[in-house]
């Protein structure tokens, strides 16, 4: 891979990084209250008709021709896609609801990309393989139990609202995974590692929950 075409715009915003770290010391947002999944929108969330950028200073300039996808790990087909190559795919579209841990949820998502189910199916994960780590372009990480992964409504998306996804939201492609707080889904993925051990990644470290169910209001570890 042509790893100089890759660039990074940007720097860490160290002081956004060490507030979202203090919102977990304090439990800020929490109401103490679990709700059903069957109820659409979870506790403490507020529905929005924008789509909020977060990251962490760092969006990632990947050029399609630099692009490449690594699947690796306990998988027995360890494999690695080219942009076409990926996109050549079998394709799945999805309309998902977002939940952010900041406390906005963004309902009726119109997602276009491959399913982790048929990616899964290409690579084979071992038997022992019981958790997946998620790796960007801009170092990020972050990790969920392979089930999670496996999930019918989770994609590896390129297309939102019929549009490429941009940038600015983890294009050229990011995972969806409704189910969870939304920084389960990786933007500008690299790399998918499927893991005999858990591998917490970088908010799992700094206080924020290691699974991150929003109905159950998972947004900070109870130990932080």
């Amino acid at each position: 891979m042509a790893d100089d075409d890759v660039t990074l715009f940007g720097k860490l915003k160290n002081k956004l990084i060490d507030s979202k770290q203090k919102w977990a010391q304090d439990g800020r947002l929490l109401t103490g209250h679990d709700a059903p999944p069957t109820e659409r929108l979870p506790p403490g969330q507020r529905q929005v008709e924008n789509w909020p950028v977060l990251d962490l200073g760092v969006q990632p300039e990947i050029p399609l021709h630099a692009w490449r996808l690594f699947v690796d790990g306990e998988v027995e087909e360890p494999t690695s896609w080219k942009w076409g190559e990926f996109t050549d795919l079998p394709k799945t579209t999805l309309t998902t609801d977002i939940h952010c841990v900041t406390a906005w949820s963004r309902y009726d998502n119109r997602w276009e990309g491959v399913s982790a189910r048929d990616l899964i199916a290409l690579v084979r994960p071992k038997a022992e393989a019981q958790h997946v780590i998620f790796h960007s372009y801009d170092t990020y990480t972050t990790n969920v139990p392979l089930a999670d992964f496996a999930g019918e409504d989770v994609l590896l998306a390129w297309s939102w609202n019929d549009e490429p996804i941009s940038r600015e939201h983890g294009g050229p492609l990011r995972i969806v995974i409704p189910k969870l707080y939304f920084w389960k889904s990786a933007k500008w993925i690299k790399r998918i590692e499927f893991s005999v051990l858990d591998k917490p990644g970088f908010w799992e470290v700094r206080g924020y929950h290691n699974y991150g169910d929003p109905w159950r209001e998972q947004r900070y570890d109870e130990e932080a």
